[in-house]
């Protein structure tokens, strides 16, 4: 049984554009008796985004006011691109203090990655990368796989997934869960709101982009130095990307293996997460413990916030 749920939405990067999908989320989410706050997000219109970049950056800051009820979850209405604009202008000391080692849940994936880094990086909060209003409640069917893996990760101190995808390479590691959108984290490089992670398992989607650009944003973060200092690579869904006939044979697993040949660590495939209707849902920040071998892997995750 799922318990009542105060939802906060944010929209901090583009607007819903999908009117049936967002009546579809809406009414779900309250036909279980979740109260949901802050519609207003999924009105907003500037140019491509949910609202200006004052509007969107000030609905994540009042987060950091005491004298605001916090919700039980905040909600990403949808990914998109926009984040990165407000990367600059939020209250990260004020959110820290308000935030940090509380049971609240901060939820999205895609463009939200760049919250979700900048507020490891800045303020030491975790959240979980998961499903999204309009895209995941919002789907002409809701995925039971996702709701699960959704709920039991905010409810569960410590819970596992696991996958028989076999592997490749073995891994027996444990670090600091970590990672989110490849093209949206590789943006981020050189910034201070790239969390600078020492001994992680570094967790990436990606969607539409061909099996090239993928390698080059890998390289870009081998070549930073920032893979060598990870335990391990753990890759999720990459759908979307074409072949073409100039590839001549390179697709996704030479991609995978060019990678494995040059990056010095274990590279774990088959993470349900992403762009994809039945997705797990990871906390980002958390503790983990990854172990792979042939017969699949296993992620135990723990020390995330966790709804009372």
């Amino acid at each position: 049984m799922i318990e009542k749920r105060t939802i906060e939405l944010i929209a901090p990067s583009g607007y819903p554009h999908d009117p049936t999908a967002l009546h579809l989320a809406l009414q779900r989410l309250r036909a279980q008796g979740h109260h949901v706050e802050n519609i207003h997000a999924t009105q907003r219109r500037y140019q491509r985004f949910a609202g200006t970049d004052g509007q969107r950056a000030a609905e994540l800051n009042r987060l950091a006011d005491p004298s605001r009820e916090l919700p039980d979850i905040v909600l990403a209405v949808r990914g998109g691109y926009g984040a990165v604009r407000l990367l600059h202008g939020l209250d990260y000391d004020g959110l820290q203090r308000r935030l940090r080692d509380q049971p609240i849940a901060f939820v999205g994936h895609s463009d939200f990655t760049a919250v979700q880094l900048a507020l490891l990086a800045q303020s030491g909060v975790t959240t979980f990368g998961g499903p999204m209003l309009v895209g995941d409640f919002g789907a002409p069917e809701v995925s039971a796989f996702t709701m699960r893996h959704f709920w039991h990760a905010l409810s569960e101190p410590t819970f596992t997934i696991t996958s028989r995808v076999a592997q490749a390479q073995s891994a027996d590691v444990t670090g600091t869960l970590w990672g989110g959108n490849l093209a949206v984290l590789t943006s981020l490089v050189g910034t201070p709101y790239l969390p600078p992670v020492e001994g992680g398992i570094l967790f990436l989607e990606d969607v539409n982009e061909q099996p090239f650009r993928l390698e080059r944003a890998i390289y870009q973060l081998q070549l930073a130095g920032i893979l060598e200092r990870q335990q391990a690579l753990l890759l999720g869904d990459f759908s979307g990307g074409k072949q073409f006939e100039y590839d001549n044979g390179y697709d996704l697993n030479a991609m995978i293996e060019q990678v494995r040949s040059v990056i010095g660590i274990p590279v774990i495939t088959g993470l349900q997460f992403g762009h994809i209707p039945d997705m797990v849902t990871l906390p980002v920040g958390a503790k983990a413990h990854l172990q792979a071998d042939a017969h699949g892997f296993r992620l135990t995750v723990s020390g995330h916030p966790v709804l009372e």
